[in-house]
């Protein structure tokens, strides 16, 4: 990128800053971008949650401005860590499935290969749909996730947990001698800590690799039948809709079974 000359960057300043009235702040902000970086090709300027920066798209790379002072440029992506949600990364993913249409998005996985016996199991009613879950003990969005799938019906879920932080709490639900009721009491906050835990045979390295193969950076991560994933604390209402969509998009508009 070509360094631009004061003039320049006094302009630029100068039309981010002011517009005119016919124009919004992302437009003024991308003619002002353009101007100054005439080597750069820069697509579309869009506000962000944080007042007064926003992000700015050149074909498939992405940086962050702010408009007051928009000759510095931050490359990265946004993530709202209260709900822990990339909010960068569907806007890759769509630039990427519309530069390759026919190509499967990145984000969808196969889930006919997930080791479910290294994962929790919980079903309510018949347990006909199907949920596949990336938690972590400690997460306090994971659990406030769990009021919100008790409120869905006919569901069975795989919860596999991930020591991202660490092992002692995970190790002291999975070799419960019930690993659901651990969980429950884990989530609540009413879980025994103390002690070491009994020792037995756990998943939870593997459930750790399984985790970066998938790209799952965060928790919770859920996947529907189809493949699709959202990640963060997401509501029950959200989830019947990613349910529904999953099952449509299936032959017979039925979920995978084991």
């Amino acid at each position: 990128m070509k360094m631009p000359t004061r003039l320049a960057l006094a302009a630029l300043a100068c039309t981010a800053a002011l517009g005119t009235q016919a124009r919004t702040t992302e437009d003024a902000l991308l003619a002002a971008l353009k101007q100054a970086y005439p080597g750069t090709a820069f697509d579309t300027v869009t506000a962000t949650p944080i007042p007064h920066v926003f992000e700015v798209w050149m074909g498939d790379n992405v940086g962050f401005v702010v408009d007051t002072r928009p000759n510095y440029m931050i490359f990265g992506r946004l993530v709202d860590l209260r709900a822990m949600r990339d909010l960068t990364a569907p806007k890759l993913q769509q630039r990427s499935n519309a530069a390759s249409p026919a190509a499967p998005t990145a984000a969808a996985i196969d889930v006919r290969q997930l080791p479910l016996a290294d994962a929790i199991v919980t079903t309510q009613g018949k347990g006909e749909r199907v949920l596949y879950l990336f938690t972590d003990p400690h997460c306090p969005y994971c659990r406030q996730l769990e009021p919100e799938l008790a409120k869905i019906p006919n569901l069975r879920s795989y919860n596999f947990m991930v020591p991202f932080q660490d092992q002692a709490l995970p190790l002291r639900i999975w070799c419960a001698p019930d690993r659901l009721a651990a969980w429950r009491s884990a989530v609540k906050g009413t879980l025994d800590g103390q002690g070491a835990p009994v020792p037995c045979t756990h998943p939870l390295d593997r459930n750790l690799a399984l985790a970066s193969k998938l790209g799952v950076q965060g928790t919770p991560t859920l996947f529907f039948a189809d493949g699709s994933r959202e990640t963060g604390l997401i509501s029950a209402n959200e989830i019947e809709a990613h349910l529904a969509q999953a099952a449509s998009s299936l032959p017979s508009g039925k979920n995978l079974k084991e």
